[in-house]
């Protein structure tokens, strides 16, 4: 199990490492030279053919990639914060230091100043999310699942796909209707401010509500699939043939294959929970890494969709590596 751990965990990083490179490729060719985009709009020709001229962007690209990566990782200092250029790029964490992703021209600070605090937000709302998604989900899956065909599973099997049928903006609005504009109980938004009125705990009920009713339809489907399929197989019916408690045969013998399949699928929700919920934090204005990545996108800040790119592949490759390991450890045949 360790040298599949550590194979895996070398793959990892070469797939980051190649994606990185994907990522500087995209942002360099997209349009306007990196040193207007540095800069700004708003920047005299000078200043930008100056800026061009000091971070040598005429070199070669693979020469530029290696360079970014020096920074990146500390080996080479920040040329951007550069005294000479007069820019005013300020960290305090210094020009030379492991995870140094740039500075943002958007928010006019470093990117880890603006990026860790987003991305802790959304690891918020994501956490209690998940927190409610994967008890839900198993619950309404596996009663689906062991009574296949039933009416106990018609009915949940349509509340699920009901719930995963609602796009997350008409969800959000239609739970505004209810609890902000027509009982007044909840608050509109989620700017995670305590002197708006309303706690914080209250401002995250909504967006956790969206983002578990959207998803928690989705995975009791798998649930429900693999359940029944289990329950249907030679081993189960053998277990109550013998007179074994029908609780016993499934807690025992019948939950733990079933969970075998969805394992995957409900660790790999933390990727769209981390990097996919831009339209739940825009309809409660939640200051989230999705929307950070959506407002830069929009302004054209290089260093900062590059960072947050980086930390989202990141995310999917260790849920990944996580969601691998696990299938060995509950799948016998799988370590084999």
């Amino acid at each position: 199990m360790i040298r599949y751990i550590l194979r895996r965990a070398v793959e990892m990083l070469l797939t980051l490492l190649v994606a990185s490179f994907l990522v500087f490729v995209v942002t360099e060719f997209s349009p306007g030279n990196v040193a207007r985009k540095t800069l700004g709009a708003f920047a005299l020709q000078s200043q930008v053919d100056l800026l061009y001229e000091k971070l040598h962007l005429n070199d070669p690209l693979m020469v530029r990639y290696v360079r970014w990566l020096g920074v990146l990782t500390g080996t080479v200092a920040d040329p951007l914060q550069d005294p000479a250029l007069k820019l005013d790029f300020k960290d305090p964490r210094g020009d030379r230091y492991f995870g140094n992703f740039g500075y943002s021209t958007m928010y006019k600070a470093p990117v880890n100043d603006v990026l860790w605090d987003r991305l802790g937000n959304t690891a918020l709302l994501a956490g209690l999310a998940f927190a409610v998604i994967v008890p839900l989900s198993l619950v309404l899956g596996v009663l689906a699942g062991m009574n296949a065909g039933s009416v106990l599973d018609r009915a949940l099997s349509t509340v699920s796909i009901v719930m995963t049928s609602i796009p997350e903006f008409a969800l959000g609005v239609l739970l505004v209707a209810i609890f902000v504009v027509w009982l007044h109980i909840l608050p509109g938004t989620s700017p995670l401010d305590s002197h708006s009125g309303w706690s914080i705990a209250q401002q995250l009920v909504l967006p956790v509500a969206v983002l578990a009713i959207y998803d928690a339809g989705y995975v009791a489907r798998m649930v429900r699939t693999s359940m029944a399929e289990v329950m249907a197989k030679p081993y189960v019916r053998t277990a109550v043939l013998k007179g074994l408690p029908r609780h016993r045969v499934i807690l025992r013998h019948a939950l733990r294959n079933a969970l075998i399949a969805p394992f995957t699928v409900i660790l790999l929700q933390i990727n769209w929970l981390i990097g996919g919920v831009v339209v739940t934090e825009l309809v409660f204005a939640y200051p989230g890494f999705g929307r950070m990545l959506l407002d830069a996108s929009l302004f054209g800040d290089v260093s900062l969709i590059e960072a947050a790119t980086l930390i989202a592949l990141f995310v999917a490759t260790s849920t990944q590596l996580l969601s691998d390991v696990g299938y060995r450890v509950l799948d016998p045949q799988a370590r084999r």
